[in-house]
């Protein structure tokens, strides 16, 4: 996209300098570009090539070609996007491991853990390799022995962090009531069930330290309700000095004066939240299998990409991060490019992941502030996404705060908002100023809300418009998107309808195509729900293995064929030991059949012969050409139905492994797509993710299902931070 955006700026600086301000320095800028490109016979436009505009995984994988013995990779292996596969086989060869070996021990320990569940803990473990760039520099260096106190120390300091913004957040002359206040209520409360955290406040004369976690808690507990909102009141009966009215007074009028006071109460709020300070024995000993497993799986890992000479992203940044760490020279020397790296753009920096920053430190190790070289950033740490790949925004505050490396870095604030109308800008500006934090934290990664300046006019008004579905109706929500959608498609406008989650479309597709509205659908179809690939799917399995009883029945079912339910019941109901195309060849049982079934079958029968006997060694054109001769292409009714077809056929292409197929992997491959776009739909209405958008624009914009919960975070083996 990036290189696209370039070369688009060159080739317009041939035409007339435009209007818009921030368009003409563009514009100046690729007159200058181009003028040095001619001057330096660089030719860029027939070469756009020479930019070195690439992901940070082709970098790493550049690296790994032009350095093959640092790397350790030897050749260049086969970089698999999608290596779920070989994390199972290599967590499975580490579960194995039960069975004999010095092992045995810890993943037993680990299995314990699991209740002895073989899957889960296979499934964890695979977990764990497709993220081991992020904790492989934890367990590397573990020290177990020396690591518990610190580990320990950690855990307290989270808590000392805490009670350190409350204490920052209690006024100075409210402290002497919240503990006398908090300790009353401890007196009437050391009956019941909470009586530890009672009697942890009975005897307070201060506000107590970090040290005193039960203290706090029973403070919490006196002034926030279970849901973490100020009491409306705070009960004083049983327990309390003699003059109860006096106290009621003091404590209405102690919430009344705390109310307001946001930073105190989600401080407060968040001590229910914080982990035990301390490891048990039990959970020790699993830590201690974990850091001695876990390498383990990853050399495991490391066996399979040789045996299949192939390797993921991650691999390739670790083995780029190693050339790099075990080179004497200076880093950008060893690419083999015609000259060292001088200038480095990093876009998108706030979605850096920890292992990508210290790539980048590493290629930069040898710059020093002033010697002509730089590097460049840009990001918007307010749009940070990617937390669950380890991209800490915690990254991009420390960075404009100390620079990277021995280069210091010059902060610049854009603010201008040159897409939305001002009333959009508007309303986010004081939405989101009460949603994100006041101050930011590395440590945390948090980060205060940076208010926009609009460049445009007004625009419609109002500019956001809320619908609320209190109690959640998904039929009702559905309506009243059909009905804004055909209000703007009255006045012309581009419309997008926007979701977290494709599960949200649920009711709304249907309800859209009943009201006979056609949309582009950007990855949200899955490919293998669309029924020209469910008929292929099957025509697949029933080739390869033509015992495959439901595959066959689906081909007899299937628009080539169309035998109705009754039909096939007449052939195979009361025979399920045969195979389904022995049946079909069976003279007596094709007798059973009306004349349109047995012409139906006389139809097939010769297509299906003839490819049995001769298959070719490429499983595409065996497969596409049995489809074509059964008349596929001719049962499907639109353009994009033979575009889904050619994703399905260009995919068994690249999994053909010498005329054998993997179907359970090839399967799992064609959950993972989805159905191509409506091409005869044209822009006005259209459907994606919300991340898929990113960087559009649309005249209105549809953003359904935002009361609905996100779905929980997958289980890990281990956690990290």
């Amino acid at each position: 996209e990036m290189r696209r955006r370039v070369v688009t700026a060159l080739i317009n600086s041939e035409k007339e300098c435009p209007a818009e301000p921030h368009e003409a320095l563009t514009w100046n800028l690729a007159r200058k570009v181009r003028e040095r490109s001619e001057t330096r016979k660089w030719d860029l436009l027939k070469n756009p090539g020479r930019l070195e505009i690439l992901t940070i995984d082709a970098l790493c994988a550049a690296i790994v070609r032009r350095m093959p013995w640092l790397s350790r990779l030897g050749g260049t292996p086969e970089i698999v996007e999608d290596a779920e596969e070989l994390y199972r086989e290599a967590a499975r060869s580490t579960v194995e491991l039960v069975e004999n070996g010095q092992w045995s021990t810890d993943v037993g320990a680990l299995l314990s853990h699991v209740d002895n569940n073989y899957q889960t803990l296979e499934n964890l473990i695979a977990g764990m390799l497709a993220r081991r760039d992020q904790w492989l520099r934890h367990i590397a260096s573990a020290d177990l022995e020396n690591s518990r106190a610190a580990l320990a120390r950690a855990l307290r300091n989270v808590a000392k962090d805490t009670v350190a913004d409350i204490l920052k957040a209690v006024p100075e002359d409210k402290a002497a009531e919240i503990v006398f206040i908090a300790a009353a209520a401890g007196t009437n409360l050391v009956s019941n069930d909470k009586e530890g955290l009672a009697r942890a406040c009975i005897d307070l004369t201060e506000l107590p330290g970090a040290d005193n976690l039960d203290a706090w808690l029973g403070i919490m507990d006196t002034l926030l309700t279970q849901k973490g909102t100020w009491r409306k009141s705070i009960n004083v009966n049983n327990g309390f000095p003699a003059n109860e009215k006096l106290l009621k007074r003091r404590c209405t009028q102690l919430i009344a004066y705390l109310a307001e006071n946001e930073a105190l109460r989600s401080s407060l709020d968040e001590l229910r939240y914080l982990p035990d300070m301390k490891f048990s024995e039990t959970q020790w000993k699993i830590l201690e299998s974990m850091v001695n497993i876990l390498p383990v799986a990853v050399e495991k890992l490391r066996d399979v990409f040789r045996a299949r000479n192939a390797a993921d992203f991650v691999e390739v940044s670790i083995a780029a991060r190693r050339s790099i760490d075990d080179s004497n020279e200076p880093p950008t020397s060893n690419l083999g490019i015609d000259r060292r790296f001088e200038h480095i753009l990093v876009d998108e920096f706030q979605d850096t992941s920890i292992s990508q920053y210290s790539f980048l430190e590493a290629l930069t190790s040898k710059w020093k502030s002033g010697d002509g070289r730089t590097i460049f950033a840009v990001g918007d740490p307010m749009q940070s996404i990617y937390r669950f790949r380890e991209a800490e925004v915690g990254l991009f505050l420390k960075t404009c705060r100390e620079g990277m490396g021995d280069i210091a870095m010059e902060l610049i604030r854009m603010t201008a908002n040159f897409r939305s109308a001002k009333g959009i800008v508007d309303w986010v500006n004081n939405s989101f100023l009460s949603v994100m934090p006041e101050g930011e934290n590395i440590t945390t990664g948090a980060i205060p809300f940076c208010a926009s300046d609009s460049i445009h006019g007004q625009g419609a008004d109002p500019a956001v418009i809320l619908h609320p579905f209190i109690g959640r109706d998904d039929q009702a929500e559905a309506s009243q998107v059909v009905e804004t959608v055909l209000s703007a498609l009255k006045k012309r406008q581009k419309i997008a309808i926007l979701v977290r989650a494709r599960t949200h479309l649920a009711s709304i597709l249907p309800a859209l195509r009943t009201a006979g509205l056609r949309f582009r659908a950007v990855d949200i179809d899955p490919l293998a729900e669309v029924p020209v690939v469910r008929d292929l799917t099957a025509l697949t399995r029933a080739m390869l293995h033509p015992a495959d009883r439901i595959a066959w029945l689906a081909i007899l079912r299937a628009p080539w064929c169309g035998m109705t339910l009754e039909e096939l019941h007449t052939l195979a109901g009361d025979d399920p030991k045969s195979a389904v195309w022995d049946l079909v060849r069976d003279g007596s049982r094709i007798r059973l059949l009306d004349a349109e079934g047995q012409r139906r079958l006389a139809r097939i029968l010769p297509v299906f012969e003839t490819a049995l006997e001769k298959r070719p060694v490429s499983l595409r054109s065996w497969i596409e050409g049995v489809w074509f001769a059964l008349g596929g292409p001719a049962c499907t009714e639109k353009a994009v139905e033979i575009e889904n077809a050619t994703v399905f056929f260009d995919l068994l292409d690249e999994m053909d492994d010498g005329g054998t197929l993997d179907l359970a992997a090839f399967e799992q491959r064609i959950q993972d797509l989805y159905a191509r776009p409506d091409s005869e739909a044209d822009d006005s209405l259209q459907i994606m993710s919300i991340h898929k958008a990113k960087g559009l624009e649309f005249d209105m914009v549809i953003v359904p299902g935002l009361g609905r919960q996100p779905r929980a975070d997958e289980s890990r083996l281990l956690l990290w931070l």
